[in-house]
């Protein structure tokens, strides 16, 4: 298995204990990515997809998730994990009209309640957000879950992929580490006190449905 995190504090966060073993590939440390994955994870970050020039690793992380699409590999993209998996199966990626920044509520579509991973979720929960970029549904895709602000917050591409914009994987750990970039959060308007008054009342509840959705995961490992 391989997982793939672009920036130092955005580690797997509750996944991590499913990952015993996996190989990590620190693309902020400088490593390469891999040309073929059994299993692949690839977590959040602050760049975008259409900055493939500035930041090559991007264009070589898409053509890896297309290999694994190809061969049937299970793939789980968080954030900008799931917005390199759209473009890997054809979608736009581009800059939403907003930040969307905090703990905001995720409602399952009527397909989720079919999904290998989200059947056993709530219809509806608290997630944590932070992400300026959306995607369109991939041709052929199923989309699983909305928010207010983004209409398509995950998806299912094929049997074995699964692309999830909200962080479902977070945890103190990396919430803090996220935090650290507050000129962000008061460029956003959000109240930065507030974000972590937050995190402490909705951490535990969504540690919860993401032990089972990650747990379901796994499974297909």
């Amino acid at each position: 298995m391989i997982v793939i995190q672009h920036e130092p504090g955005e580690g797997p966060g509750t996944l991590a204990s499913l990952l015993r073993g996996a190989r990590l590939v620190r693309t902020f440390a400088g490593d390469p990515i891999p040309e073929e994955a059994d299993a692949l994870v690839v977590l959040g970050g602050g760049m975008g997809v259409y900055e493939q020039d500035r930041l090559p690793h991007l264009a070589d992380e898409i053509r890896l998730l297309r290999r694994c699409l190809e061969e049937g590999r299970p793939v789980l993209g968080i954030c900008l994990g799931s917005q390199l998996l759209a473009a890997a199966a054809g979608a736009e990626v581009a800059k939403a009209e907003r930040k969307e920044i905090g703990f905001y509520r995720v409602r399952l579509t009527a397909q989720a309640r079919e999904d290998e991973l989200f059947s056993g979720a709530p219809g509806d929960f608290v997630a944590f957000h932070w992400h300026g970029d959306a995607f369109t549904l991939p041709r052929g895709a199923v989309p699983l879950a909305s928010s207010t602000l983004t209409p398509l917050q995950a998806f299912r591409y094929g049997s074995r992929a699964w692309g999830v914009q909200f962080h479902l994987e977070v945890d103190e750990e990396v919430l803090g580490a996220m935090m650290s970039g507050e000129a962000e959060l008061v460029e956003a308007g959000v109240d930065p006190s507030h974000l972590r008054a937050e995190g402490k009342r909705e951490l535990p509840r969504l540690r919860e449905i993401a032990r089972g959705v990650f747990a379901r995961w796994a499974a297909l490992l």
